[in-house]
C-alpha cells in the first residue's frame, strides 16, 4: 500500500518533468551553428496542413526509467523500516486450561477421549458403563474374588461400576457430582473402618457416590482451584475408573493405596506444564476419622512434553484405630513416556511404558520403619516390629493400526510388614486372616490383555492375570463364606461384627495364588 501511494504522488512530479524538458531550447552543437538554415519559399500556404507532433519513443523511455527509478527508491526505504519481531508467545499463545497444549490420550490413567459430545457452557455429562466377565482358575463355591477391587465376582457377568454425574462450572464457580452403582460401591468402601466408629451410618451415606465436591476457580498464574468434598486419589498411577486404565487388574501397588479422599484440595497451576496440589483430609481412603488429626498429602505432576509425565504424591496422617501415636507416611511416584507416535500408521502406531515406586511406613506405637522384630502381637514400644511398605510395578502398551488395538504387559511387586495396607479378605476370612504388627506379607503379579478400540467412547478387552502371595490369600475352591458357599444375616451386622451359617469349626479356604481371565466391555459418554 506504501508502495503505491509513493508512485501515485510522484507521477505528477515526472510529468512536469517532461514538460519542462520540451519547452527547454536545445543546445545546438558545433556543427548545427556553422551550417545556415535551408531557405524557406517566399510564399507559403497559410492554410498548409501542418502535421501534428508524434511523441517520441525518446520521452516514453525516459518515463519507463523515472518509474523504475522510483520503485526501487521504495523498496530500499521501506527495507530501511524496523520490521515486527514475531516472540514465540505470539506464534504460540498459551492456552487457557493447563495441559491442553499437548496430545495426553496415551497415559495410563488418563481419559483417552479428544472431546466430550455432550458438552455445554455450564454442565458437563459423564457417564460411565463397566461391566465385566470373569472366571477364576481356583473356581470358589460362593463365586466370590478376594484380594481385588477391580474383580468380585467368579464365572458371572458383573455391573463393576455404573458412574453418573458431570461437572458444573459457572463462570468461576466449579463442582462435580459423580454416583457410583455396581459391585465397586460395595468392594471398595468396604475397606474403610472409620464408619464403625459412631453412628450415621456413613456406609450407606456414601457408598453411591465416587465424586462429590464444590469449588472456586482463581484466574491467576495459570489457574488456582480450590474444592472441599469427595474426590479421587490417584495414588498408584491407575484412575478410580477403568475406562482410564491400560489394564483392569491393578498391581499390588494401585490396588492397596487409596482410590478416593474426603477432605479438601488446593490445585495451584504455575504454568501449563506443572500442577502443585495439596490435600487436607480424614485419613487414608477414609470417609471419616480413626483419630483427631486430619491425614495431609500433596501432589506433584510435570509434563515437559506431551510425551513424557512423572507424577509424585505423598501422605502423612495417622491411620490406626485407637492409637494416635502411630504416624503413616506414603511417597508415591510415577513416570509415564510415550517413545513411538506414528497415529497414521497400520502397523505399531504408538508406544509407550510406564513405571512405579512407592515407599511408606509407619512409626511409633509399637511399630517401626525397616527395622524391629516379625513377632505378631507382642509390639511394644521398646521392643518395635517392623511396619513398612515397599513396592513397585511397570506397564508396557503398544497401540496397534491406527490406535484402534492395543496390547500390553505388566507387572509388579509388593512387600509390606505388618499388612497394614494389605487388602483384608471378604466374609469369614475377614476375621482369620492375621493383620497384626508383626505379621509378613510379600507379593508378586503379572498380567496381559488385548484391547479394540472402536470409538473414543468403547473399549473391549480380555485380560489374563495372575497374583501370588506368600501366605493364604485368595480364595480356593472351598470359598470365603460357608460350607455350600450361602451366607446369612450379610457380612456386617451394624455393629460391625461377621454373621455366617458356617459352623464354627468350619474354615475358610485360602490359598496362595490365583489365575483370572477378564473380558470386559467399557463405555464412556
Amino acid at each position: 500500500m506504501l508502495q503505491r501511494f509513493l508512485l501515485l504522488s510522484l507521477i505528477p512530479y515526472v510529468f512536469l518533468s517532461m514538460q519542462a524538458q520540451a519547452q527547454t531550447p536545445p543546445i545546438q552543437t558545433p556543427k548545427e551553428i556553422s551550417e545556415p538554415a535551408p531557405k524557406q519559399p517566399e510564399q507559403a500556404d497559410s492554410t498548409a496542413i501542418v502535421p501534428a507532433p508524434v511523441e517520441t519513443p525518446t520521452s516514453k523511455n525516459s518515463l519507463e526509467v523515472r518509474l523504475k527509478q522510483l520503485e526501487e527508491e521504495v523498496k530500499q526505504f521501506r527495507s530501511q523500516q524496523p520490521q515486527p519481531v514475531s516472540t514465540a508467545s505470539e506464534s504460540a499463545p498459551a492456552s487457557a486450561e493447563p495441559f491442553a497444549w499437548g496430545d495426553f490420550t496415551w497415559l495410563n490413567g488418563g481419559s483417552r477421549q479428544t472431546s466430550r459430545l455432550l458438552d455445554s457452557k455450564y454442565f458437563t455429562p459423564q457417564i460411565d458403563i463397566d461391566t465385566n466377565y470373569t472366571f477364576s482358575l481356583n473356581q470358589p463355591i460362593d463365586n466370590t474374588i478376594v484380594g481385588s477391587t477391580a474383580t468380585a465376582r467368579h464365572n458371572e457377568l458383573s455391573l463393576a461400576f455404573l458412574g453418573a454425574g458431570g461437572d458444573a462450572h459457572i463462570g468461576n464457580v466449579r463442582g462435580r457430582i459423580f454416583f457410583q452403582y455396581g459391585a465397586r460401591s460395595t468392594v471398595v468402601p468396604r475397606n474403610d473402618l472409620t464408619v464403625l466408629r459412631g453412628q450415621s451410618d456413613l456406609y450407606n451415606a456414601y457408598r453411591y457416590l465416587s465424586e462429590a465436591y464444590a469449588g472456586y476457580h482463581f484466574n491467576k498464574l495459570h489457574g488456582i482451584n480450590i474444592d472441599v468434598g469427595l474426590f479421587f486419589a490417584y495414588v498408584g498411577l491407575f484412575s478410580y475408573t477403568q475406562f482410564e486404565n491400560w489394564g483392569y487388574q491393578a498391581s499390588f501397588t494401585s490396588d492397596n493405596t487409596p482410590w478416593f479422599f474426603n477432605g479438601a484440595r488446593l490445585q495451584i497451576f504455575p504454568t501449563d506444564r506443572l500442577k502443585v496440589e495439596l490435600w487436607l483430609i480424614n485419613g487414608w481412603q477414609s470417609y471419616g476419622k480413626f483419630n483427631q488429626l486430619p491425614g495431609f498429602g500433596y501432589q506433584l505432576l510435570y509434563a515437559p512434553q506431551e510425551w513424557v509425565k512423572l507424577v509424585f504424591n505423598g501422605y502423612v496422617g495417622t491411620d490406626t484405630q485407637n492409637n494416635a501415636s502411630r504416624v503413616r507416611f506414603h511417597s508415591d511416584n510415577s513416570v509415564l513416556v510415550r517413545y513411538l507416535n506414528r497415529p497414521g500408521s497400520k502397523g505399531i502406531s504408538r508406544a509407550a511404558f510406564s513405571a512405579t515406586f512407592d515407599i511408606g511406613f509407619e512409626e511409633g506405637g509399637g511399630v517401626t520403619a525397616f527395622r524391629g522384630s516379625h513377632d505378631a502381637g507382642n509390639c511394644t514400644e521398646t521392643a518395635p516390629c517392623e511396619q513398612d511398605f515397599i513396592s513397585t510395578m511397570a506397564y508396557h502398551m503398544m497401540w496397534f493400526w491406527q490406535n484402534r488395538i492395543g496390547w500390553m504387559v505388566g507387572g509388579g511387586f509388593i512387600r509390606n510388614p505388618g499388612r497394614y495396607l494389605v487388602l483384608v479378605p471378604t466374609g469369614v476370612a475377614a476375621a482369620t486372616f492375621d493383620t497384626r504388627s508383626g505379621t509378613e506379607f510379600t507379593g508378586w503379579d503379572l498380567s496381559s490383555n488385548v484391547s479394540w478400540f472402536p470409538t473414543e467412547q468403547l473399549t473391549f478387552r480380555a485380560e489374563i492375570s495372575h497374583h501370588s502371595a506368600s501366605v493364604p490369600y485368595y480364595s480356593g475352591p472351598g470359598g470365603v463364606t460357608g460350607p455350600d458357599g450361602y451366607k446369612c444375616g450379610g457380612l456386617y451386622d451394624p455393629d460391625g461384627s461377621i454373621r455366617t451359617c458356617a459352623p464354627s469349626s468350619w474354615t475358610p479356604d485360602l490359598v496362595s495364588a490365583e489365575t483370572k481371565l477378564i473380558f470386559a466391555a467399557l463405555f464412556r459418554l
